[in-house]
């Protein structure tokens, strides 16, 4: 028997807790993946993150907004992606890792190096109507790699516009422009007057088609490896930056060089931050987030809910446990019995209960006991014929019942010997 007992808490109260706890929870572990419990990309970096003059941004943009699966990389894995990487690296990059990380990816995917220009500082928060991540630049130097392109020369220069890919456009600062020169570079965007290189990529045993192309050059040109991916170098970043993306022809221009770059990258375009100094760890919360693991977690997240909801339900007034061992005489019974079901000895129950209808069926019959079994079963079966009873002689279910090994077969004759008590009864 089970009674229900009062509780202080109202359901709507537990469900609004319960709801609240996990909604809370699930969004610290969200933002704890997703790194938005610290600081942002818009740091005034040269890099995708970057909102300033001398960032990337708006060319991420423009690309995500033109059909790619662009993607803003803080993890070192990334590196060895199969898509288009974009490099930005500052001023004082390691040259010997840059170079590693362009000869992992040659039979990976395309790599397209962006040189960086400009020295800029962020504007103080006072400055009026500054926007974060906005820079003042103050100066422009080429990089120094050493143990990386050794054999291309950087330079800057004054140029007043470039052309390139059928495209022609003006630079926003004509007094400091960069160029590159090598033996191996194949120019793909030239300054106005032709005579420097402002974009460029390696010539190899690689056979890149829409690169020659651009280049305005035969498609078939250089060697016939299809495993080797193409590397791009832009040594002036005004081209592809947010300073010179404000003009429509170098958006123009972007969008042809990452789609000649990126002819077998399938779509995806990778702007590294772990060269700007943005990049982080995976860590197992961050992973959990990721696919392939998203489909586990969101899983276990289902799971949890489940689990919620049972714990509600179950949390209304709660029964009061009934006893383990109920009082009475048939709990009594029920106990013995399973206590001779488990040891498996149902064959002892045959000759005591045998001997107990003997003495029940004798005194309905009226007949003196006698504590020979034999006999009196002689006596009892006598006594059964004289009142007509044509079922099996009595002698013989007793004989059946103490012989009895399976509990169907004992069933059965108790239940036989039960009939002719019953029989003596009406």
């Amino acid at each position: 028997m089970s009674t229900r007992t009062t509780t202080p808490f109202s359901p709507r109260i537990v469900l609004g807790m319960l709801l609240f706890g996990a909604m809370a929870f699930l969004l610290t572990l969200y933002f704890i993946g997703a790194d938005e419990t610290g600081g942002g990309t818009n740091d005034g970096g040269g890099h995708a993150g970057g909102k300033g003059l001398n960032g990337y941004a708006a060319m991420a943009s423009l690309l995500g907004k033109g059909g790619y699966h662009v993607t803003l990389s803080r993890n070192e894995g990334d590196l060895s992606s199969y898509g288009l990487l974009v490099l930005t690296p500052p001023h004082g990059a390691d040259g010997q890792e840059l170079a590693e990380i362009v000869a992992r990816r040659r039979h990976a995917g395309p790599t397209l190096v962006i040189l960086p220009k400009w020295y800029a500082s962020s504007l103080p928060a006072e400055q009026k109507n500054a926007k974060k991540g906005w820079v003042a630049l103050y100066g422009s130097g080429s990089p120094e790699w050493k143990g990386f392109a050794d054999d291309i020369a950087v330079t800057i220069s004054r140029a007043k516009g470039w052309q390139g890919g059928g495209l022609t456009g003006p630079l926003p600062d004509a007094k400091q422009n960069q160029s590159g020169t090598g033996s191996r570079i194949i120019p793909l965007v030239r300054t106005s007057d032709g005579s420097r290189v402002l974009a460029g990529y390696v010539a190899d045993e690689g056979t890149y088609p829409a690169l020659n192309a651009m280049a305005g050059i035969d498609p078939g040109y250089g060697g016939q490896n299809d495993n080797i991916h193409p590397l791009i170098f832009v040594f002036e970043p005004d081209l592809l930056d947010n300073f010179g993306m404000a003009d429509r022809a170098n958006a123009l221009l972007a969008s042809k060089l990452i789609r000649a770059a990126s002819e077998t990258a399938e779509g995806d375009v990778v702007f590294d931050l772990t060269q700007n100094g943005l990049g982080r760890s995976m860590n197992l919360l961050t992973l959990a987030f990721t696919p392939p693991f998203l489909a586990a977690t969101l899983c276990l997240v289902i799971a949890a809910i489940v689990v919620t909801w049972r714990a509600f339900r179950r949390f209304g007034p709660p029964l009061t446990e009934s006893r383990a061992i109920a009082f009475g005489k048939r709990q009594l019974v029920e106990n013995s019995a399973g206590f001779i079901r488990r040891t498996r000895r149902l064959h002892l129950l045959g000759p005591p209960y045998a001997a107990l209808m003997r003495k029940r069926i004798a005194h309905a019959l009226g007949l003196r006991w006698r504590d020979d079994g034999h006999a009196m079963d002689e006596d009892i079966g006598r006594a059964l014929a004289a009142r007509h009873h044509t079922g099996t002689p009595f002698h013989a279910l007793t004989e059946k019942l103490g012989h009895a090994r399976s509990q169907h077969e004992l069933l059965r004759t108790a239940e036989e010997l039960k009939q002719i008590e019953r029989m003596l009864g009406k």
